[in-house]
């Protein structure tokens, strides 16, 4: 199971974030963004508890439950290893962090799921690659540029790196070709205000606009 998610990370490249959004939305949107090519979700627990945890689990078991295998879904914002935990109860996937904890990365091996945890240096970057971490995202990335990951990449290319935060249509084929295998991408696709006006077509073409980027690679 590992293995294949692994390969369906490398392969799609785009983990759509999914942050505060209504549950009875939730399902509409998802399919949107299934119609627009995307295959990885990413919905994210409240770090200020505004969303509880349990409801947090909750979406990501509906989730699954209606798309099974056509969709990949995964937990994000997971800051400690009872969300780990929940997750991994809930059907969930993979795991990602906004930074590196040593315990969450391994309570997700642990429990058989993928690991994604947030870095900025090449101390954390590594840090997280030797406690299990399968991918590292590099966070916040627009903040850093296409050259920091190409000089952090030369002495530490055995690391597979994630660029998220601030990743748009324009500069995806830079990351890309910086030497980053795939992105975390949130409000970009997720558009609040096609999402406040229900207007989910609107999503499945933004979606097919990023895969397409993917695919023309």
């Amino acid at each position: 199971m590992e293995n294949s998610i692994l390969k369906i990370i490398e392969k799609e490249k785009i983990v759509v974030i999914v942050r505060g959004v209504q549950s009875d939305k939730l399902i509409r949107l998802a399919e949107a963004m299934h119609n627009g090519g995307i295959r990885l979700l990413e919905i994210t627990y409240s770090a200020n508890g505004n969303i509880s945890d349990d409801e947090t689990a909750d979406n990501i078991a509906a989730l699954k439950r209606y798309f099974g295998n056509e969709m990949h879904i995964g937990a994000g914002t997971v800051l400690n290893e009872e969300q780990v935990e929940l997750t991994k109860k809930a059907g969930g996937e993979f795991i990602i962090s906004p930074d590196t904890v040593c315990e969450v990365i391994k309570k997700t091996k642990e429990l058989g799921l993928i690991s994604m945890p947030g870095a900025l240096t090449p101390s954390e970057i590594r840090l997280a690659h030797r406690s299990g971490a399968d991918f590292v995202k590099i966070f916040p990335a627009v903040n850093l540029g296409t050259d920091y990951i190409k000089a952090v990449r030369a002495p530490l290319s055995n690391i597979k790196l994630l660029a998220v935060g601030g990743i748009n249509y324009s500069n995806m084929r830079d990351y890309l070709n910086a030497g980053v295998c795939g992105f975390g991408i949130g409000s970009n696709i997720v558009d609040k205000k096609l999402l406040a006006n229900n207007d989910f077509d609107g999503i499945t073409e933004l979606a097919k606009r990023y895969v397409s980027v993917i695919q023309e690679y």
